[in-house]
């Protein structure tokens, strides 16, 4: 209940900033809801804007969705190793330190986020600290590692505003067509109740569609994660890990965190999901 009150907390607190801006920039350019102009501003406001403000909160979100502790000043022997290895791993990767948290979760996992390669954030959960081997735990920490330093995060965000600009700008575009061909100018310069259900539908369908595009994009940037963490501790460890994650608890991660962190959660298909199949990787990290 938490994770979902602070997502819906911050989607609208995200929705009001962005209509207020919206509001003021479309009344300085003089531009209509309806007109092309203004359909392609509304779409890019709402497509970017909510992309990037999330990756510039993505830090904050993840602390407070899932209760991570950030060490900063480690009171055992762990928390010495997980600072210690993802300041070597960091070091060798070209980037700076990210933070380093744990969460309490019986899953194992872990994500990175943050908005560049040189702030951000590798939490670790308390599932994976005890039911992984050390050189496993490595390996998941690499692969974290990888991510912010191929810069995922960011990548994933400009994907994520394209995706969703060409959502918006296209169902509306659709909806005002088959509004006009229903009503006419009946209802010239308002919003009629045939349009807000037709953007809707529409908004829906590229919405699925576009889904594919991102998780086809994740699935990819998993790959490259995990040849990136074999390079940093080598293959064995990472194939060893992955392995481990067939026993694993379902991922009670969401959104970007989901698609950052060393196990994803099952789907209806493989088309929406933001990990490929453990043995897709495995066997990857065999070729």
């Amino acid at each position: 209940m938490k994770r979902v009150f602070l997502f819906l907390l911050t989607n609208l607190a995200v929705m009001l900033v962005l209509g207020v801006v919206l509001s003021i920039i479309m009344s300085a350019l003089g531009l209509s809801h309806r007109s092309l102009g203004g359909i392609l501003l509304i779409a890019a406001v709402f497509g970017f804007g909510g992309s990037f403000i999330s990756l510039f909160i993505s830090k904050w979100i993840a602390k407070k969705s899932t209760g991570a502790q950030v060490i900063t000043q480690p009171s055992n022997e762990t928390e010495q190793w997980l600072i210690n290895t993802v300041a070597a791993q960091a070091k060798k990767a070209g980037i700076a330190m990210p933070e380093v948290a744990v969460y309490n979760s019986p899953e194992m996992n872990a994500f990175a986020t943050g908005p560049s390669k040189n702030n951000s954030l590798v939490a670790v959960s308390t599932g994976l600290m005890q039911s992984m081997t050390q050189d496993q735990a490595e390996a998941v920490l690499a692969h974290e590692v990888s991510h912010i330093a191929s810069g995922d995060m960011v990548t994933l965000t400009l994907i994520q505003g394209v995706v969703n600009t060409f959502v918006i700008f296209a169902a509306k575009v659709l909806a005002n067509i088959v509004d006009n061909f229903l009503n006419g100018d009946e209802e010239e310069g308002g919003i009629s109740w045939t349009y807000i259900l037709f953007d809707m539908l529409f908004q829906v369908l590229f919405g699925v569609l576009a889904s594919i595009v991102v998780a086809h994009y994740s699935r990819q940037r998993e790959f490259a994660a995990d040849s990136g963490a074999a390079k940093l501790v080598g293959a064995d460890k990472m194939r060893s890990a992955l392995e481990r994650l067939k026993q694993n608890h379902p991922s009670q991660l969401q959104g970007s965190m989901m698609a950052f962190g060393i196990a994803g959660g099952k789907s209806m298909a493989e088309l929406f999901s933001s990990h490929p199949p453990l043995d897709s990787r495995i066997d990857a990290l065999r070729r």
